[in-house]
């Protein structure tokens, strides 16, 4: 498949900050690149500030627990061996490594100490 400007499959949209963008391929292989393979199904574009055929834009993906659509935004999800929405995140929090556990901690406590 080719991805030229024009070509989307379609319209992606995050289910919880409903950021969309047309979308261009969708899969673990984006077209235009050699053996190149992503570890999860995902929507993609070309990236429209790069000039090379190659170069591309992950959008999002599906959650691995609810299947809700979500954008790769920090504020959104977290790939950790698979996708996840934040919401399945801190409903799961305690079956994912300390690691994890204590980011989401730490970043929520920056969103109370920044929110008026």
């Amino acid at each position: 498949m080719d991805f030229t400007e024009g070509s989307a499959l379609g319209v992606f949209s995050c289910e919880l900050c409903e950021l969309s963008s047309p979308y261009s391929f969708y899969g673990q292989k984006p077209p235009n690149t050699r053996a190149m393979v992503l570890l999860e199904e995902c929507y993609g574009m070309k990236d429209p500030f790069s000039p090379e055929r190659e170069k591309f834009l992950v959008l999002g993906s599906k959650c691995s627990l609810c299947n809700k659509t979500v954008c790769v935004g920090t504020d959104c999800s977290l790939f950790y061996t698979k996708r996840f929405c934040l919401p399945c995140v801190r409903d799961h929090l305690h079956q994912f490594p300390e690691q994890v556990q204590n980011e989401v901690l730490r970043k929520k406590s920056v969103q109370k100490m920044s929110s008026p």
